[in-house]
């Protein structure tokens, strides 16, 4: 494998797979579960930031009356259901899964500190990075960027319900271009929603690599972690 340590950033609305009866797909799940063992059966080292919005979303709730802060903490508890979620259907696949909240809760997963991840990595375990960076105002992408800074990941990849980057939103504008591979400096300059702002300057700081891709492109998390060209890479 190219990249021997990655972040790999799910978007919460992946689980619901548009079903809006439910919150989370447990065949989305098993498909999640699949295609990280794939990673770790190659001796790649994986942590994973997995969002809430199938759940809740912290600006939803402002646009509803509720204050920010509130909502930005119920996202981050939507962000632990996921990873608890994900966890079981891991360790069902035969991988052995610690998660590691940014928000203390004992009873429930193990209390974010870096030389216990790191000893994680070390003993072959995947990691699950919950409860967002801990702080109002600031997104799991943000999060996912943070904890790839810390972990010095190789590589970040966000794995969403669309195959790249695209030039305007393809599901509105038959004309949007995919780019293939994009400098910082050009996904700045030509204001494409890679992550938000603060995520981006700390990749782009740290100079990780992020690769945007679709997760329902089934083999794209291994061709990715061998080197292969999937979606969209901007370093």
């Amino acid at each position: 494998m190219k990249y021997k340590r990655i972040l790999l950033k799910l978007s919460g609305e992946i689980l619901r797979n548009n079903d809006a009866a439910q919150s989370i797909d447990s065949e989305v799940l098993s498909q999640m579960a699949v295609r990280v063992r794939e990673l770790v059966e190659n001796g790649v080292q994986v942590g994973i930031v997995i969002g809430g919005g199938n759940i809740f979303r912290g600006l939803s709730g402002q646009e509803k009356g509720i204050d920010r802060t509130s909502g930005d903490y119920m996202g981050m508890l939507a962000t632990i259901i996921n990873s608890l979620a994900l966890q079981n259907a891991l360790e069902k696949s035969g991988v052995d899964t610690r998660v590691m909240t940014s928000i203390e809760m004992r009873q429930v997963a193990e209390t974010f500190i870096l030389r216990r991840a790191i000893r994680h990595f070390e003993k072959g375990r995947v990691l699950i990075f919950a409860g967002g960076t801990g702080n109002p105002y600031f997104s799991t992408d943000s999060a996912a960027a943070l904890r790839a800074s810390e972990i010095n990941a190789d590589l970040l990849i966000k794995a969403t319900k669309v195959d790249g980057v695209y030039s305007a939103d393809p599901a509105k504008d038959v004309n949007a271009t995919k780019y293939h591979e994009l400098s910082y400096a050009e996904a700045l300059s030509k204001s494409l929603k890679v992550m938000d702002g603060a995520a981006f300057a700390l990749c782009m700081e740290n100079k990780i690599p992020i690769v945007v891709s679709s997760f329902f492109d089934g083999t794209s998390l291994l061709d990715i972690a061998n080197g292969q060209t999937v979606g969209t890479l901007v370093h």
